[in-house]
């Protein structure tokens, strides 16, 4: 089920009041559902947008459409609107658009290419940077190589040691190590100069 504060509810229907035209709710969707990508999009829905596949969320003066194809992605999600000094702030978690976590049974790569791209990359991205599993050996060594500000980066042994290595291994038993496989030689932009 979607959670909506009185407060998202009552922007929503000052919108829909201001658009005018043939306009009967709102639609959200999630765009590249189940990826690091994962996104939503809302926007005004006509009749004639809709195809019978929504979820249909009453809401106090007009019904949220839930778009029927990215719903399991959409579900438990809250949607909030908050006031500030430059009018105010359209705010929407959906803790499950990216997908869900890898089972305890899943094997390593799996696990290991689920956390590079949910919690690993999204950290690195702050310096323009990316790690990728290259190889899982058959005695548990992990073996990835950096992209971006990483390839080449100065501090790239510190991320690998202190960073990755510790959060990979605390959360995924069966690993016994992880090691760079990038030749840091060849990067074109590192974050920080070797």
């Amino acid at each position: 089920m979607i959670q909506i504060t009185e407060s998202a509810q009552t922007h929503f229907r000052r919108l829909l009041e201001s658009q005018g035209g043939d306009a009967i709710g709102i639609r959200l969707s999630a765009l590249h559902a189940g990826t690091p990508k994962a996104d939503v999009r809302l926007e005004f829905a006509e009749k004639s947008d809709l195809d019978g596949n929504e979820w249909a969320v009453d809401c106090d003066g007009f019904t949220l459409f839930v778009d029927g194809g990215t719903a399991s992605y959409l579900d438990g999600a809250e949607i909030d609107y908050r006031t500030n000094a430059t009018g105010g702030e359209l705010n929407i978690r959906a803790p499950k658009i990216k997908g869900t976590a890898p089972a305890d049974g899943a094997s390593i790569p799996e696990r290991v290419r689920w956390m590079l791209d949910n919690e690993i990359n999204p950290q690195l991205a702050a310096h323009k940077g990316n790690v990728r599993l290259e190889e899982v050996t058959a005695d548990g060594v992990v073996l990835l190589r950096f992209g971006g500000g990483c390839h080449g980066c100065g501090m790239a042994d510190v991320t690998l040691k202190q960073g990755i290595e510790k959060q990979l291994m605390a959360k995924i038993p069966g690993i016994t190590a992880v090691r760079d496989a990038t030749d840091h030689s060849t990067g074109e932009a590192p974050y920080i100069a070797r």
